[in-house]
């Protein structure tokens, strides 16, 4: 399945390449409300929240109001993420507040899925050079992708994983790691960074991963 991802910064649709230079930018979100609207889900994420350098809480409240979401950027305690399922949102995407520098934060999983309910929650562990980066990827744990799979794979629905080293650049997705993280997990699995085209979408699915895009989306290399 393809996901749109309609990801925010400053009250405008941004793409970064790699989570950091801005190369482009949108204030027309009708437009992309309108056509993103066919789409059974729509990824929307605020990466000020996410960066720690404010929201953009109004913009998503109004997306969980007009499109089918899952939402992710800043939700580090059970109350920001109770907030988007209260907006309407579908699902929530909760990432760094799961990990430390070198653990899984169970309790704060357990947590989520006890009060949430799993079907609510997408895991994102997202991972550049290997290993799980947090923080608007700006810090680097020491864990492995699919060791955090692992130990997470209770409390989720489905997982998140973002391919950092190739986000943006409209490269293709690096194929070769799904076998590890589909042997981690039996929970759904989402995965972006550097999906450049329709057939690496349809290539993806066959594999039963959905595959969430945005630069080749928002540059035209990608027809809807």
């Amino acid at each position: 399945m393809l996901i749109p991802s309609i990801d925010l910064m400053d009250g405008k649709i941004v793409q970064l390449i790699q989570g950091e230079r801005k190369v482009l930018e949108f204030d027309s979100l009708p437009e992309w409300i309108d056509r993103f609207r066919e789409f059974p889900i729509v990824q929307v994420i605020d990466l000020d929240a996410a960066m720690g350098k404010g929201s953009n809480q109004a913009l998503v409240k109004h997306l969980c109001a007009e499109l089918s979401c899952q939402v992710g950027g800043g939700l580090r305690s059970l109350e920001a993420a109770r907030q988007p399922l209260s907006w309407g949102a579908e699902r929530v995407i909760i990432g760094s507040s799961l990990f430390s520098s070198d653990e899984v934060n169970i309790n704060f999983a357990k947590e989520l899925a006890e009060q949430l309910g799993p079907e609510q929650l997408i895991f994102a562990v997202d991972s550049r050079g290997g290993y799980v980066a947090v923080q608007g990827w700006k810090q680097h744990t020491k864990l492995r992708p699919d060791e955090a799979m692992r130990v997470l794979e209770p409390f989720c629905s489905a997982f998140l994983y973002t391919y950092i080293d190739t986000e943006g650049l409209l490269q293709g997705f690096p194929v070769a790691v799904l076998d590890q993280l589909l042997s981690a997990t039996k929970r759904r699995l989402i995965v972006a960074g550097g999906i450049a085209s329709s057939d690496e979408v349809l290539r993806l699915e066959s594999l039963g991963v959905d595959a969430v895009v945005g630069m080749a989306i928002y540059t035209g290399a990608m027809q809807m």
